[in-house]
């Protein structure tokens, strides 16, 4: 692992809430940029597109995963549309998202930093447009929705069943967008990866790549896995 510049942050000062550890984060992810862009003069514009003329990191997330799932039939433009306004109105959903960046950062020793898992993990980025409610939320019966799940608890399932459709296209990962997916979530490599539809994964949850939580059989119902907290799922495992 290389150091200096590369090593990993220092944590977050004591009991931050969640509108400042969004504020901690974003701060380091254009810090970050700032410093890649400058070391690597071929990445200048994409860093700058992709990050630096941003404003948050919501507009920085949907412009970069409307892009990444734009088709000819799809603009980019309308994703953008599409994800900015339900990232920008749900405050759990950005501490999910929060979450999920920091358990690549901080569990992952080949993240070398946030900005390259908010570019780079593809895993990171289906678990954030594809699938779901929060797990405290499926516990609590609060409301607190990632996309594609928003979108089917909307009634919009066409929407999200066509999202869930092209996320597995690009990424290679696919996720049911009634699955309910907790926060601090790493999906590691996450090529293969199934996640079914009333599957329910935890907190602080690590999945390697080709794990399915697949059905059981039934033709109703729930039919498929529960992950608990701080669960380390092994590459290749069916369930």
């Amino acid at each position: 692992m290389p150091t200096g510049e590369f090593c990993h942050p220092p944590p977050l000062p004591p009991a931050p809430g969640a509108e400042e550890e969004e504020k901690w984060v974003w701060a380091q992810i254009k810090a970050e940029a700032r410093r890649d862009a400058e070391a690597e003069p071929a990445l200048a514009s994409y860093m700058y597109s992709t990050i630096l003329s941003h404003s948050s990191l919501e507009r920085s997330l949907s412009f970069h995963l409307g892009n990444k799932l734009c088709s000819s039939t799809q603009l980019s433009t309308t994703l953008y549309d599409l994800f900015l306004n339900i990232f920008s109105t749900d405050s759990n959903l950005r501490s999910a998202t929060v979450a999920d960046l920091r358990a690549a950062r901080f569990r992952d020793p080949a993240c070398l930093s946030f900005s390259h898992c908010l570019l780079n993990y593809k895993g990171f980025l289906a678990c954030q447009v594809s699938c779901s409610h929060s797990y405290e939320a499926f516990l609590y019966k609060k409301k607190a929705y990632r996309v594609a799940h928003k979108l089917w608890t909307q009634s919009r399932k066409p929407l999200a069943l066509a999202l869930q459709s092209r996320i597995s296209d690009v990424f290679n990962v696919d996720i049911h967008p009634a699955a309910t997916i907790g926060k601090g979530v790493l999906f590691d490599h996450a090529t293969g990866v199934v996640v079914g539809e009333t599957a329910v994964i935890g907190n602080n949850v690590s999945i390697l790549h080709h794990v399915t939580l697949g059905g059981t059989g039934k033709s109703v119902g729930d039919r498929h896995p529960k992950i608990g907290d701080g669960v380390l799922i092994g590459a290749g495992r069916q369930y």
